[in-house]
């Protein structure tokens, strides 16, 4: 497909990509998304607030890195001048902006002091918006990259969208001032139904047409990725940051007791993360050494071949959005057992394509790896089948890129 008919209406939009931190390994989706844009001939500039803590590992993500522009990063000397050019060259954009600042940062749990740095940041990144003649910002998460694209649009530079996540943003939907940010924002993006429907809880319902939804989307590598599941394969692979709030220590738990009744399995834990000292203590005291195998940061190549060698993807999270992980386990071939939490239920669906169990409920998440495990093979290919069919449907990034590609060019002409 040439370029003129990926963008039919031979507008070229030139637009900047704002997050906290990027790239990072758990962002593969913002690439993808941002990549789709440019193959239409838009012109993506990418910032970030700061580097990620993790170093990339991944080929792609280091070239993402080099071409991203970091702005805790920019020289002191910059942040500096840039401030004081918006309070003498446009005093009354900065007192705008200053104003709010004070709000947003006496209601938020991170104080005025933090809430002047984003200004500070918010004054450096407009400097590099014009040099770049930037014409609409759009953010991935609510949180502080949208409180600065937010104070950009005060101190009189492009306009903003916003993707919308969760939990993290409805979690504190207050502090973040969702509301305001989605009244002052072109349009905002939600990644699933239930993400939409949170949206419209903390704004105001004349506020609603605004709100749009974009799925995360997987690459066409995992769908040309897909294999047969190996009859004999008895390895679960879950995929995901060691942290708390995806369950690990629960599917460990869980996992001990698999074995305790006499089922042979593996469990791979494909990810690093802030967890891995406690979850390394649990597979020792639960005697899982010559069982469960930890990663560490892998790249996407190998995330797609940990999940076709295994017989299903387990996460048992207790707070999400839409895992990606999930749509790239149905592009490869894989069921899925996931938890009732929040977008989950709008791809996995149970007795179909995988099974979903309640989130931190041991005893319902070792009935549905035994049930994986005694299923026969073609009952397992068939709820794989309908896993790609559901994920090529919904998850596709071409599909979706044509999504927010329509949004874009309605919004940023009139906005």
């Amino acid at each position: 497909m040439s370029m003129r008919e990926k963008n039919p209406k031979g507008v070229i939009l030139k637009l900047a990509y704002l997050t906290t931190t990027y790239p990072s390994v758990s962002h593969t989706f913002i690439r993808r998304e941002l990549r789709e844009i440019e193959q239409r001939g838009h012109t993506v500039l990418r910032l970030a607030i700061r580097r990620p803590d993790d170093v990339p590992v991944d080929p792609l993500d280091k070239e993402e890195s080099a071409r991203t522009i970091h702005c805790l990063m920019q020289p002191f000397r910059l942040h500096v001048v840039s401030l004081l050019r918006m309070i003498f060259l446009r005093p009354l954009r900065f007192w705008d902006a200053f104003t709010l600042t004070i709000t947003m940062g006496l209601r938020s749990d991170r104080g005025v002091l933090r809430h002047f740095a984003y200004l500070v940041e918010a004054c450096t990144l407009l400097h590099i918006l014009r040099q770049h003649g930037i014409e609409h910002i759009h953010v991935h998460f609510g949180t502080n990259s949208a409180t600065v694209a937010r104070l950009i649009r005060r101190c009189g530079g492009p306009g903003y969208s916003f993707t919308v996540h969760g939990p993290t943003e409805f979690d504190s939907a207050i502090a973040f001032d969702l509301r305001g940010k989605i009244t002052d924002a072109a349009f905002v993006v939600a990644i699933t139904d239930f993400c939409s429907a949170q949206l419209r809880r903390w704004c105001d319902p004349e506020e609603w047409s605004k709100i749009h939804i974009v799925h995360c989307t997987v690459g066409d590598d995992f769908f040309n990725a897909a294999e047969p599941i190996t009859p004999g394969a008895r390895t679960f692979s879950c995929v995901g940051r060691l942290t708390p709030q995806k369950g690990q220590l629960v599917l460990l738990e869980a996992f001990a007791q698999l074995l305790e009744k006499d089922h042979a399995a593996r469990l791979v834990l494909v990810g690093d993360g802030e967890l891995r000292p406690v979850i390394e203590e649990k597979i020792a005291a639960k005697g899982l050494e010559k069982n469960v195998t930890i990663t560490g940061y892998v790249t996407e190549k190998e995330v797609r071949q940990y999940i076709a060698s295994s017989r299903a993807l387990v996460l048992p999270s207790f707070a999400e959005g839409l895992p990606m992980v999930i749509m790239e386990a149905y592009a490869v071939g894989r069921p899925v057992i996931s938890t009732y939490v929040a977008g989950i239920p709008e791809l996995v669906r149970p007795g179909e394509n995988g099974w979903l169990v309640p989130a931190g409920n041991v005893e319902h998440l070792v009935a549905a790896m035994v049930d994986a495990l005694e299923a026969p093979p073609e009952r397992l290919a068939e709820m794989a089948a309908q896993g790609r069919d559901l994920t090529y449907l919904k998850h596709r990034t071409a599909t979706e890129g044509d999504r927010l590609e329509e949004i874009l060019l309605r919004y940023v002409d009139v906005f």
